[in-house]
């Protein structure tokens, strides 16, 4: 290969006459020249400094030592380089040539050709800008301009570039190819097509041996049934394994949902995701969004069968439903989700709290259909503030039913040892009497605005409805009740407080303004 041409001594050395069939001169035509000729059995040949030069016609000009050879071009360095073509132009004094017709150029692991070949012997660099072609052991390479570094054993090849091979196509306008390593380190929107996936970036490295990649620019891994992308991908295709770090997103394109964080791992076979960092799992819904945050979220299973668990001081938003807990448990299958260890829900003016937390989801239409509050379960919900006073309705039992009606907590049923707290205002906000019943168990409804709109006792309640002054402040809260209205994320941005209350502009402590009213 011309590429392995030995350097120059800083004198230029003369081209040299191995053999000619016929020697002639034309000084009409080739002034200054002298035409070698191929006899029948052999063809011309020339030598420069380590090169052997064949052809059937060489028009030599010593005096410039400069060499155009016609037909049958075959240049050899050593034993493993040649190059053919079917017209060399080669200037001895600047160490450059150009070969154009058919030209091939070949070494033990790879083969370019091409119609239009440069090369720069002083820099050891091949160039073409008119399409080339190269076949490695591993992949075929094809660009319309390309450079190709002979110490480095490195292509730049830009404008309309493809690397294909039978595993997957590389399509981009930049990259550098290392023939030594089948690396290509890829510069500007490149696009890598799989039999399963596909990957775009704009700038990073790809094994294409190994299928192990790393991108670190506006990257996404696009399979079948989801997309991964994020600042910095990395990718073990053999492994089925990928990781990705800062602003990284997991889109399931078939169940409508988001993960998110800055730091995450994907277990392809296991079809499993592992997220942290601001990590959050963003179902999304007709007209509102569910977002879940917690220190760790780990996806796991295929879409129909999918579980997800994100524990550790974890946050719900949603614009019509809010939460917290330790730890949450999502099946797919069922539509059931699980929260734990101090779980709160906030649905609108109602607080809901309980030893466990159930939400089921309509597994045909993706919406809430019921809620279960099981051990302790109490509702409260706010009644009024007046003069920084404020006053809570409240529903305790055993367990508590709930059911959503087009998205919104509509009807409950509480079950085992109900207590009922309620305030009755006159319809000028005026409180006349306090309510406090007990019964084995109740039903009641919310009205559209999330206030308590009936209350039916499935049998006899004991108790009474008190005026206000005849039931004392210590009476008038249920064991276990805690407003915890300053817990509640009231925006998105609110689940990635730290901490375990969110401050607001404004709190009102209520058991001080209480007795400040008394």
């Amino acid at each position: 290969m011309i590429a392995s041409f030995s350097s120059f001594s800083q004198e230029a050395k003369k081209i040299k006459i191995i053999y000619a069939g016929v020697s002639t001169i034309d000084e009409e035509k080739y002034p200054g020249a002298t035409i070698l000729t191929k006899d029948a059995d052999r063809l011309v040949e020339i030598y420069h400094d380590g090169a052997i030069l064949t052809a059937k016609r060489v028009i030599l000009y010593k005096k410039r030592n400069f060499a155009k050879a016609f037909g049958d071009v075959l240049i050899k360095q050593g034993d493993t380089i040649t190059q053919s073509s079917n017209y060399v132009d080669y200037d001895g004094n600047t160490k450059k040539s150009l070969s154009w017709g058919n030209v091939v150029l070949k070494d033990p692991k790879m083969t370019l050709t091409t119609d239009s070949l440069n090369f720069d012997r002083q820099n050891q660099l091949l160039f073409y800008k008119n399409h080339a072609i190269i076949k490695d052991e591993t992949n075929t390479l094809k660009s319309k301009v390309g450079n190709y570094y002979l110490n480095d054993k490195k292509f730049t090849a830009t404008t309309r570039v493809t690397v294909t091979n039978p595993e997957h196509v590389l399509e981009s306008n930049h990259l550098d190819y290392y023939t030594d390593s089948s690396i290509a380190y890829l510069y500007g929107p490149s696009t890598i097509k799989g039999k399963d996936n596909t990957i775009y970036t704009e700038k990073g490295f790809y094994n294409t041996k190994s299928e192990i990649s790393h991108f670190v620019k506006n990257s996404k891994i696009f399979f079948t049934d989801k997309t991964i992308e994020g600042d910095s991908l990395y990718y073990d295709k053999f492994k089925g394994f990928a990781s990705a770090t800062n602003n990284i997103k997991v889109i399931d394109t078939i169940q409508n949902f988001i993960a998110k964080g800055n730091y995450a791992e994907f277990f392809e076979l296991k079809d499993s995701v592992y997220i942290v960092d601001r990590a959050v799992a963003i179902s999304l819904m007709e007209k509102d969004s569910l977002y879940i945050h917690g220190d760790t979220l780990l996806v796991t299973g295929k879409p129909e069968k999918r579980i997800m668990r994100i524990y550790h001081d974890v946050k719900i938003f949603k614009s019509d439903l809010q939460g917290k807990a330790d730890s949450i448990h999502m099946n797919q299958t069922t539509g059931l989700t699980r929260l734990f260890k101090n779980p709160i829900l906030w649905s609108g003016k109602n607080q809901i709290t309980g030893d466990s937390i159930q939400l089921l989801n309509n597994t045909e239409t993706d919406k809430l259909d019921s809620l279960k509050i099981l051990n302790n379960a109490l509702i409260v919900q706010l009644d009024t503030i007046i003069d920084g006073v404020a006053t809570y309705n409240q529903i305790k039992g055993r367990n508590m039913y709930g059911k959503f009606i087009d998205g919104k907590l509509k009807y409950f049923l509480v079950k085992g040892n109900a207590e009922v707290v309620y305030y009755n205002r006159s319809e000028a906000g005026l409180l006349e009497t306090i309510t406090k019943q007990e019964c084995s168990s109740i039903e009641f409804t919310l009205d559209e605005t999330n206030n308590i709109e009936s209350v039916k006792y499935i049998k006899k309640p004991e108790g009474t409805s008190y005026p206000p002054e005849d039931l004392p402040i210590n009476n008038r809260t249920l064991k276990g009740f805690i407003w915890r209205e300053d817990e509640q994320p009231k925006t998105m941005e609110d689940i990635f407080v730290v901490g375990d209350k969110i401050p607001r502009k404004k709190e009102i402590n209520t058991s001080k303004a209480l007795k400040k009213k008394e």
